[in-house]
């Protein structure tokens, strides 16, 4: 099959991703790890710089399998930066280990690609083919640092709860081919009402979701969340926690409104049963934790399920309220586990710093540091003058446009249950230190783990005061999917 120049510049993105990965493994054979890491950067940066070549011939069909589009490009320049904050913060942070990260640059970046496959599918076949790129690649990247077993105990979790989600998700998706005999996006909702409603593609519609809803942690599918977050390296929580959540949800979202899927009651029953246990659990069980990474384990199922309620509203109204809580999630939480990674830098560091008690005192120690994390835990919180506000607020917007009102109470609750954890966080960090348990060398915040916080700090405090050119941006880019 040929392809057209049109479609080969629409697929400049995931070009640019596969030449990289292409290089980085020859670099990590037969050159030095820091210049895999600069390729590693270089082809991020490359790979989003190419996505405004991409725009100007979308929307277009690139096969059967992908429809490049302003959502799908949106939404994979959102994956393509969060996966450069975690190539740097990687850098620094196994360097400070002493080990080498040019396996792990080669799996970020399949992992990544896999992600934007995800971002573009419109295809059954493009969607379990991204998904297990990503998630694959993920299974590597938990255990990478072999020094702590918790980090192969990680991996091995994960392995086994996603092979078993995997085959959900095969099943569902064989079930509802049997049901309608086609696996295109857009040809479902036409098949769907020629052939009427059947248990096969109930069951199928079932599984699909279940099998999606683990990746997404959603409660009661959430049991591997806190461990695999514990147990994994910070900068990988930080990209297990943003891009894999993120693609999956983007791929759940363009499915449910090209094939139609909100026209089944009782798979939206089922969602909105999925999104009031992960806010309620998710906030109540974060209260009872003293780790840190735990904590934020458990808040982002919450997160998660939030950003469902929006979903599940439908329309052109919940697309735009998803697409800005998705931003503002990833810059949320990739600033907070980005301190938990630099914190956890110093040279000779063995174990992270993650219990609650370590940060105590950590303004006067680090007061830079702790105002970064200052700021992301109020936006993760919904406080004022963050995105964290303006993307709670859009989720409220939606849940009342739709009359939510169940959804919209427990958000209320939960997020009143999650304003307490967050600041008893954040008061920790201002309270006079226990020089017992603080960390015990204190060096300078190294260049990429400055770049990365500060870029994290500058979008959550300039998008939440100005939030304004990322509105505009969704509204004509990602409500192409309607």
């Amino acid at each position: 099959m040929r392809l057209t120049g049109a479609e080969i510049v629409a697929l400049l993105p995931l070009i640019v991703l596969t030449g990289t990965t292409v290089v980085v493994m020859l670099l990590a054979a037969f050159a030095r790890s820091r210049l895999a890491a600069g390729v590693t950067a270089g082809g991020l940066l490359a790979a989003i710089g190419t996505l405004a070549a991409a725009a100007r011939v979308a929307p277009i069909d690139v096969t059967p399998l992908l429809r490049i589009d302003g959502a799908a490009l949106f939404y994979t320049g959102l994956l393509l930066a969060t996966a450069l904050a975690t190539a740097l913060l990687s850098t620094v942070y196994f360097a400070a280990r002493g080990e080498r990260t040019r396996e792990l640059e080669i799996l970020l970046l399949t992992s990544t690609l896999g992600g934007a496959v995800l971002a573009a599918a419109s295809h059954f076949a493009a969607l379990f083919l991204g998904f297990e790129l990503l998630t694959v690649s993920l299974f590597a990247m938990l255990a990478y640092e072999p020094a702590r077993p918790v980090n192969l105990e990680a991996g091995i979790k994960y392995l086994v709860l996603s092979g078993v989600s995997s085959g959900f998700l095969l099943f569902g998706i064989a079930l509802i081919y049997y049901a309608l005999g086609t696996l295109k996006f857009t040809a479902l909702a036409a098949a769907a009402d020629a052939s009427g409603s059947s248990a096969y593609l109930a069951a199928g519609l079932a599984l699909l979701v279940g099998g999606l809803a683990f990746k997404l942690s959603l409660a009661p599918f959430h049991l591997w969340t806190p461990d695999v977050y514990q147990g994994a390296p910070a900068p990988v929580t930080a990209f297990l926690s943003t891009v894999s959540k993120g693609a999956v949800f983007v791929v759940l979202l363009r499915y449910f409104t090209a094939a139609g899927a909100y026209g089944h009651g009782p798979i939206l029953v089922a969602l909105t049963i999925l999104a009031a246990a992960s806010m309620l659990l998710g906030n109540v069980l974060a209260l009872l934790q003293q780790n840190v990474k735990r904590l934020l384990a458990y808040s982002s199922i919450a997160h998660l399920g939030y950003l469902m309620t929006a979903f599940i509203a439908g329309g052109g109204a919940a697309v735009e309220a998803a697409s800005y809580y998705l931003a503002a999630y990833f810059a949320s939480t990739l600033g907070a586990f980005g301190v938990v990674a630099v914190l956890s830098s110093e040279p000779g560091a063995s174990e992270e710093i993650e219990t609650i008690e370590q940060y105590r005192g950590l303004f006067r120690r680090r007061p830079w540091v702790a105002a970064v994390f200052s700021l992301m835990l109020l936006s993760l919180a919904g406080i004022p003058l963050t995105m964290g506000f303006v993307a709670k607020f859009y989720v409220i917007e939606a849940s009342v446009e739709s009359s939510l009102w169940a959804l919209l109470a427990i958000v209320i609750v939960g997020s009143a249950i999650g304003l307490y954890y967050y600041l008893r966080l954040l008061v920790t960090m201002y309270l006079r230190p226990d020089e017992a348990a603080a960390p015990p060398a204190e060096t300078r915040v190294s260049i990429a783990g400055r770049l990365v916080l500060a870029g994290a700090a500058a979008a959550v405090l300039v998008l939440g005061l100005f939030p304004a050119p990322i509105i505009d941006l969704i509204r004509s880019a990602a409500l192409t999917l309607l």
